[in-house]
């Protein structure tokens, strides 16, 4: 047997991988699985976008890329800044990268030294915790629930900061809640943060699109917080374009000089084709995929109407994003139809095996009250798995 590191040894399995991963293992053994887990659109790629690639195939595009990418892509990126969220950088500070994910991590692993704390509003998606301790950091979880929106307040973040307190870290619109901080809460929480002028904020904002409540608001917006926060987007999400691994930051030039060196040891510049068809794809107006948007909030309709009408389950309905985030903690020191139910996982394990439904248990997301549902699924789909489990849970 090798002797594997402790840094493998100690890092979690991503389970709304692993729970994409046992679905797929059901249905190849002939079991209907509906798949609920995955934060993936089921849309396929918007037709001018692969056009853009196909061309780019054409063209000869086949050498490395520069390690924080395309002269073209990174201006496509600016404008694209500059016009959807108000916020002005240069080339100096977007380096893009293989994913969003990507991205995050090359964030943590140059900024965070052994014992830097990185806070952590709960719900958070859920592989934030594992770059943060994969980078020598420590996670510092900030709890809140579905009776405050799943939002973290003011008062919060404020006792959550130690002299030891790097970074805070969110999403919005949040994987796995749906919620979106509006421009007056970012701006009460930015309040307590100009006391703590070394603290970095990473905003992630990869469902910035999928939003229906209204104007997308940014941290980066105040010109108090501008040179602290490390805007994180891409196009997975809005662009269905999960594969096709694109991220990107708009960061202080020290920040991303420093993501572009630590990129430049891992995996150089991202995928050639990917980046030509990305410009494409940033350079179009949001209309060109606003019939995604509107499926989506339709289906939210949908799912929440139907689980409204299951006993148990306490909901709040997203505001952005493509998941439901409900409360089940009623289910919990139960035993229905033989199966005992102790928690989030064990509840998620229930639906999976009982109801053939995947879901994601909430304590991959810091959440151990909930689970995630994704709607990115049709409505077919969805009606079909919401009378399942209302079935299932008929005993309980």
């Amino acid at each position: 047997m090798h002797q594997l590191s402790d840094r493998i040894n100690n890092m979690s399995t991503s389970q709304t991988l692993a729970m994409a991963a046992k679905t797929r293992e059901l249905k190849a053994e002939g079991k209907d699985i509906i798949g609920l887990s995955l934060g993936e659109p089921d849309f396929n790629t918007p037709d001018f976008i692969k056009e853009a690639a196909i061309q780019a195939i054409n063209d000869n595009y086949n050498s490395y890329t520069p390690v924080d990418g395309y002269v073209e892509l990174k201006d496509a990126i600016i404008n694209k800044f500059k016009r959807d969220n108000g916020l002005t950088y240069d080339r100096s500070q977007v380096v893009v990268s293989t994913g969003a994910k990507q991205s995050l991590a090359n964030v943590a692993m140059v900024m965070l030294n052994p014992g830097d704390e990185v806070i952590l509003p709960c719900p958070y998606w859920v592989s934030y915790a594992e770059i943060v301790k994969l980078a020598e950091g420590v996670p510092v979880e900030v709890p809140t629930s579905v009776e405050s929106d799943f939002k973290m307040t003011p008062q919060q973040l404020e006792a959550a900061i130690t002299p030891k307190t790097k970074m805070l870290w969110y999403s919005s619109p949040s994987n796995p809640s749906g919620m979106v901080y509006s421009k007056e809460e970012l701006r009460a929480l930015a309040d307590v943060l100009v006391k703590h002028p070394d603290i970095v904020v990473v905003s992630d904002e990869i469902y910035e699109h999928i939003n229906f409540v209204g104007d997308h608001a940014s941290m980066a917006q105040f010109e108090d917080m501008y040179d602290r926060v490390v805007t994180v987007n891409g196009v997975s999400k809005a662009f269905a374009m999960t594969g096709w691994r694109i991220g990107y930051i708009g960061a202080p030039a020290e920040i991303a000089r420093a993501c572009n060196k630590m990129q430049g040891q891992i995996t150089s510049g991202a995928n050639c084709i990917a980046q030509r068809a990305v410009i494409t794809a940033l350079e179009a107006p949001v209309s060109k995929i606003q019939y995604m948007i509107d499926r989506f909030k339709s289906r939210r309709k949908l799912i929440i109407d139907l689980l409204s009408d299951i006993k148990g389950f306490t909901i709040t309905e997203p505001e952005g994003a493509f998941y439901v985030f409900p409360d089940v903690s009623y289910f919990f020191g139960k035993t229905i139809n033989g199966y005992e139910i102790k928690d989030a996982t064990d509840f998620s394990m229930f639906l999976l095996e009982k109801a053939l439904v995947a879901t994601v248990t909430g304590d991959a997301f810091g959440s151990p009250n909930c689970i995630r549902l994704s709607y990115a699924a049709s409505e077919t789909e969805i009606e079909e798995a919401m009378k399942r489990i209302k079935n299932a849970l008929s005993e309980a």
